[in-house]
C-alpha cells in the first residue's frame, strides 16, 4: 500500500513539475511558433479567413495564396533571443527567417509600371490594368522566392493566475511571420 502511495505521489510531481517546465514565456512563445510550423488548424482556419475575405482574388489564385502561405509556416525557423521577465510581464525577442515574398511582391508592382501593356484589358478601349492577370504574376513571382529574410519580433506575454499568457501579435509582426513586411 505504501508502495502505491509512493508511486502515486511521484506521479503527481511529475505532472505538476512537467506543467511548470512549460510555464515560462519562452515555453508560450515557442509554443505560438510551433503551431504555425505545423499548421495548427486555429491558424489555418485565421489563414482561410483572411484569404476569403481577399475579394480580390479568383478561387484558384485564392488556393495558391494558401499554398504560399502553408510553405511559408512549414519553413518558418526562429531563434530565441532574449527573455526578460519583470514580475507578471514579460517580452520575448525572438528572431524569426521567413521567405521574402515581399520582396517579390514589391519587384511585380516595379514591374508593372514598366511593362504595363503586358498587363491591360484587352476588352475595353481606355487602358485599364486586368487585375487578375496582375494577381497571376505577382503569385507567380511568390512562388520562385528562394530568398529569405530575418526579422525580429518582441513578444509579449502576462502572468494571470500562474499562467503565462501570450498576448496578441501586433499586425506588423504577423506579417513579419508571413514574409509581407516591407
Amino acid at each position: 500500500m505504501k508502495r502505491k502511495i509512493l508511486f502515486l505521489f511521484l506521479g503527481l510531481f511529475l505532472v505538476v513539475g512537467c506543467t511548470q517546465m512549460m510555464n515560462t514565456p519562452t515555453k508560450q512563445v515557442e509554443e505560438f511558433l510551433s503551431k504555425y510550423q505545423t499548421m495548427d488548424k486555429k491558424v489555418m482556419n485565421q489563414l482561410d479567413e483572411v484569404i476569403d475575405s481577399a475579394g480580390t482574388m479568383t478561387k484558384e489564385q485564392k488556393e495558391k495564396y494558401r499554398e504560399l502561405m502553408k510553405n511559408q509556416y512549414k519553413n518558418l525557423a526562429y531563434k530565441i533571443k532574449e527573455d526578460k521577465e519583470d514580475g507578471n510581464e514579460a517580452t520575448v525577442e525572438v528572431e524569426v527567417e521567413v521567405y521574402d515574398y515581399a520582396t517579390a511582391i514589391k519587384n511585380s508592382e516595379s514591374y508593372l509600371l514598366t511593362h504595363k501593356e503586358e498587363f491591360l484589358r484587352s476588352d475595353v478601349e481606355e487602358e485599364t490594368v486586368d487585375e487578375e492577370k496582375f494577381m497571376d504574376y505577382k503569385l507567380e513571382q511568390m512562388d520562385k522566392v528562394k530568398d529569405k529574410i530575418k526579422y525580429t519580433l518582441h513578444f509579449v506575454l502576462e502572468k494571470k493566475d500562474k499562467e503565462w499568457k501570450l498576448e496578441d501579435i501586433t499586425d506588423i509582426d504577423r506579417q513579419k511571420l508571413h514574409g509581407l513586411y516591407s
